[in-house]
């Protein structure tokens, strides 16, 4: 049925969505390893607009324990600094005039537990994500019987998107295994 597969993709592509917002979302957890990642959501006052941090300068990580953000421009360099400190990131910045180095201090048993725990939340808001996308492309096909659709077509539907679900679910899980070895590794 053409209208059934039109709902799979949309829910494949919803589910996608949701991969790609945990992943983001992971990337902020910081495991130990200095990435410029850790430094995204940060916004900076920049000629009058509020812009990301990556507009208006350039970020290096020259080690796995540091991050460097050089300024496009030296008289941002102050709104920069600014900018990193009220973020809450955990990180103190430090001003030499041309860079801003950001080192990452060795992370205790205690913060590496506590990390990922903060990637298990992420974890159940993507499977809560995926599962209501599931619960939205049941009800719009389930729908379809007003219009027509047969009992075993729309029964057929639920199945394939349920097999998607557990299929998405399955790789969540998969990216929470991987996080968690990367934020418990030393």
């Amino acid at each position: 049925m053409e209208e059934i597969e039109f709902y799979l993709d949309a829910a494949k592509e919803t589910m996608d969505g949701a991969m790609k917002h945990l992943t983001i979302e992971l990337a902020k957890i910081r495991a130990g390893k200095a990435t410029p990642a850790m430094l995204d959501g940060i916004q900076v006052e920049y000629y009058g607009m509020m812009t990301p941090l990556t507009g208006a300068a350039s970020i290096a990580t020259p080690d796995a324990r540091s991050i460097v953000v050089k300024p496009f421009e030296k008289k941002m360099i102050a709104e920069i600094e600014k900018a990193i400190r009220n973020s809450n990131i955990g990180l103190a910045p430090m001003n030499d005039g041309e860079v801003i180095r950001l080192n990452l201090p060795p992370m205790t048993e205690e913060r590496r537990k506590e990390l990922v725990k903060k990637a298990k939340t992420e974890i159940e808001t993507a499977k809560v994500n995926v599962r209501k996308v599931r619960q939205d492309a049941n009800d719009s096909i389930r729908k379809l019987k007003n219009d027509g659709v047969s009992e075993d077509a729309i029964k057929a539907g639920e199945e394939r998107v349920q097999k998607l679900t557990d299929n998405y679910i399955t790789k969540v899980e998969a990216v929470f295994v991987e996080k968690e070895k990367d934020i418990m590794s030393v």
